[in-house]
Parts: structure tokens; C-alpha cells; sequence
């Protein structure tokens, strides 16, 4: 395979077509944008959303320096870019599909199955992105680190409330949801760090202690 010539984001997606309209123009950029965006999510669950460069990420795509960074301007605005990339993929591969499952007990078990497949394909090639981000930023006061907390916090509440409406229905016993959703998180992380560790027994381990959670009442 040839190494990739750098060519400007204009051209990148113009299509072969010349002299387009304004709204062509922005399409492009938009598209252009979230290809962007959406190779700084692989290459942050690998190396961290710190080590991010526009530069980096203009020669892996074969792009202009100068064209990349009319797109994102400066480095925090791309990593903000990498987190809603990565949390709109997380969301088309674990939470909307889950969402066909009936709520309560059946959604809850859905999302950790798809949550277990997000890392186990894995979607990230470095796993799991929170995983890799988290810790970084938990004492970086900034828009990255709202994001990348914002994401997570609403990670446990749909976990939680998917507990709730289980508790709700009688489905399992009385329980404090938002506890309950923070261990099942924590387990999920440790069998992430687990399989990039090449422990596949870490995901039978998960499943139980998620089957803890949603044994029937006694």
C-alpha cells in the first residue's frame, strides 16, 4: 500500500466536483469534520486523549495540517470533538439497540451484553474510551473533562434507571439504583482492563455479578 498523499480538507471530499455551492462546501467540511473526529476517538482509547495532535491526525488521514486546523482551531476543541464522537458510536452500538428490549430487567441485561461486545470487538481498538480518558482528566478542570464526565454520568443513569423501573415492576428486590449502577459500571471496567490484559474469563465473572443484580425477588 502507498503512503497517502496530504491533500487539503476542501479537496478531501469534494467528489469531483468543481465550483460547488456554499451548502456543498459545508456538507464536505461537515463530513470531513466528523471523519476527523472519529479517527482522534480510536487513536485516544489507545494513547489518551493528551496525546492527540492535529498533526498526527492530519497524516494519518492524508489531510492539510493547515485544513485540519481550520476545522477544529485548537487542540482542546479536538479532543471535545473525540469524546462526542466516541460517545455518539457508543450510543449506536450499546444504548440504542438495547433500547428494543423491554425496560427494567431485560433492557438492563441488553445494555450490559452490548456493553460487553463494545469492548470484546472491540469498537475502540483500544477498548473501552471512558476507560482510557477517565483518569486523565479527573483533575483537569475544562470542557474535556465535561464531556468525558458528562458521558459517564449519563452512562450511569440510564443503568440506573433501567434498575429503578426493574424495582418498579417487581422484577428484583428493593435496591439502591444508583449504587447498584455505580458497581455493575465498576465491574464492566475491570473486565474492559481484563480483556486488554487477554483474560476472556473476565467477561463471564461481569455476567454474574450482573445476574446478582437482576435474580428475582424472593
Amino acid at each position: 500500500m502507498s503512503e497517502p498523499t496530504e491533500r487539503s480538507v476542501d479537496s478531501a471530499d469534494a467528489g469531483g466536483t468543481a465550483g460547488g455551492t456554499s451548502d456543498g462546501r459545508l456538507l464536505r467540511g461537515a463530513r470531513t469534520r466528523q471523519t476527523i473526529a472519529r479517527h482522534a476517538a480510536d487513536v485516544a482509547s489507545l494513547e489518551g486523549l493528551s496525546g492527540l495532535s492535529i498533526g498526527r491526525l492530519a497524516t494519518d488521514l492524508g489531510l492539510s495540517k493547515s485544513g485540519v486546523q481550520t476545522l477544529f482551531g485548537t487542540k482542546e476543541t479536538l479532543q471535545v470533538a473525540a469524546a462526542e464522537s466516541a460517545r455518539e458510536a457508543f450510543l449506536d452500538a450499546v444504548v440504542r439497540p438495547a433500547s428494543a428490549a423491554p425496560p427494567g430487567a431485560a433492557r438492563l441485561r441488553a445494555l450490559t451484553e452490548r456493553w460487553i461486545a463494545y469492548v470484546e470487538t472491540p469498537l475502540f481498538p483500544g477498548g473501552c474510551f471512558w476507560v482510557a480518558n477517565l483518569a486523565d482528566f479527573d483533575s483537569r478542570p475544562g470542557k474535556v473533562r465535561d464531556a468525558l464526565f458528562g458521558h459517564h454520568r449519563d452512562w450511569l443513569g440510564v443503568l440506573a434507571g433501567e434498575l429503578r423501573q426493574a424495582v418498579r415492576t417487581g422484577e428484583i428486590d428493593d435496591l439502591d439504583a444508583d449504587l447498584a449502577a455505580f458497581q455493575i459500571d465498576a465491574v464492566l471496567t475491570a473486565a474492559n482492563i481484563a480483556l486488554r490484559r487477554g483474560d476472556n474469563e473476565a467477561v463471564g465473572k461481569a455476567r454474574r455479578v450482573v445476574d446478582g443484580f437482576l435474580a428475582p425477588p424472593h
